[in-house]
């Protein structure tokens, strides 16, 4: 049996009700699937028997890749990327009415998310995502404004993504065992424009400054971002507010302005 290894955050998932719940979450049948991380194939079989048009797989780790190359060799329908998720161009590879899933390890499954919300053209081609993160990073991205665990991460996800579903994980389910909880999330891409942000990057950057110092007030932090005359030009910005009493609307209209400003 092949031991996990613990560089790549690898914890294959072993338990079949919680796999074929995952693969239930949409319908796989005739959709053009990607899966990121598949590890030794658990939820690939059984995203193959629901049968998807096309199954594309993306996993890094090379004795494994080999293992699943060999595994699917037969299957026209499946094409597999022994490939880093995070230098590899997903948004030249996938196609129309697609559905990406990922049992992503803990340690990069943030930056896999922030990978995909920044894709150039936006509504995307996939029409679900299927994700499975640490419990706790996991709240963190469907935090509500007003809630404790509104954050940087849950203000760039709510831009683009609404949150369909969502369901826990015990340790049990995996071996190696984690130490914590895990959650899976259905998100499906917004396709409403009427906020439309030239760039995420601005977005990640006004949100960046401003929760550097999540417990102070902004009016310092803020006149790293704008000059005087923008500011004064910002309604409904209150400069004694602290970062997480900003709702999201404002951020995303202090983004437009900074695009604007440059």
């Amino acid at each position: 049996m092949k031991y996990a290894k613990k560089s790549l955050g690898q914890n294959y998932l072993i338990d079949r009700n919680i796999i074929k719940k995952i693969v239930s979450s949409v319908k796989v049948k005739e959709k053009n699937i990607i899966e990121i991380g598949p590890g030794k194939g658990a939820l690939t079989d059984e995203i193959l028997l629901q049968n998807p048009k096309s199954l594309l797989i993306i996993e890094k780790d090379n004795e494994l890749s080999k293992i699943l190359k060999s595994k699917y060799h037969n299957n026209k329908n499946v094409k597999i990327y022994n490939s880093d998720i995070l230098s590899f161009d997903l948004e030249k590879v996938i196609k129309k009415n697609s559905a990406i899933f990922g049992n992503l390890p803990y340690n990069i499954s943030s930056q896999i998310l922030i990978k995909i919300l920044k894709f150039s053209k936006w509504p995307p081609k996939f029409e679900d995502l299927i994700f499975m993160f640490q419990r706790e990073l996991g709240e963190k991205i469907v935090g509500k404004f007003k809630t404790k665990n509104y954050s940087r991460i849950s203000l760039i996800c709510n831009y683009r993504l609404n949150v369909v579903k969502k369901f826990l994980i015990s340790p049990n389910c995996f071996f190696p065992k984690p130490k914590v909880n895990s959650i899976v999330i259905n998100f499906k891409p917004k396709k409403d424009k009427s906020l439309e942000i030239k760039n995420v990057n601005s977005l990640e950057k006004i949100t960046k400054v401003l929760f550097s110092n999540k417990r102070k007030m902004i009016n310092k932090n803020i006149k790293k971002l704008f000059d005087t005359k923008d500011l004064k030009n910002i309604k409904r910005l209150d400069l004694s507010l602290r970062p997480s009493d900003i709702s999201p609307d404002l951020y995303y209209h202090l983004a437009k302005t900074l695009e604007k400003s440059r």
